[in-house]
């Protein structure tokens, strides 16, 4: 049987969603600072590191590596373009795909953000193993939340087909 709710299930403080909420805008503030001289956005910043390891990707796979849909991702990889990080160009192979590879300064920018991930630790000042174990929960959050919203017949309330 599931774990039950204590007390009244609206409580603000007691919702998962507001503390993933919370916690999110604030680690993405501790972000801010790091790569704003690097010209980055934070929505960015997850685009380049999606790049930086497996560049040259497709729209279609950086949109699904990264879980954004494609309308959200295009603008993002329009600003990216124009800063001269990244070249968006037609696959040969097919007209329809777009592939998007780093140029040189593209590149050439991964070793400034080499430095943000222990100056993220760093700010935040919770030991490296809180933070890895936090990430593990949050991989698990995610997978799941992904399965319940592909699983719409088993919600509640639902009529099945």
């Amino acid at each position: 049987m599931p774990d039950q709710l204590d007390g009244d299930p609206l409580a603000l403080e007691e919702q998962v969603c507001f503390a993933l909420s919370v916690a999110a805008r604030g680690v993405v503030a501790v972000y801010r600072p790091l790569l704003e001289p690097m010209g980055l956005t934070h929505p960015q910043y997850l685009v380049m590191l999606a790049l930086w390891q497996y560049a040259p990707l497709s729209v279609r796979e950086l949109s699904r590596l990264l879980q954004l849909d494609p309308g959200t991702l295009s603008p993002l990889l329009k600003r990216l373009e124009a800063a001269g990080y990244v070249r968006r160009e037609r696959d040969a192979s097919d007209e329809r795909s777009l592939a998007v590879t780093l140029t040189a300064s593209g590149q050439a920018l991964r070793a400034r953000a080499e430095q943000i991930p222990p100056a993220v630790v760093a700010r935040l000042g919770l030991p490296l193993a809180d933070l890895r174990h936090l990430h593990a929960v949050l991989t698990e959050v995610i997978a799941a939340a992904n399965r319940a919203a592909t699983a719409g017949d088993d919600r509640p309330g639902q009529a099945s087909a």
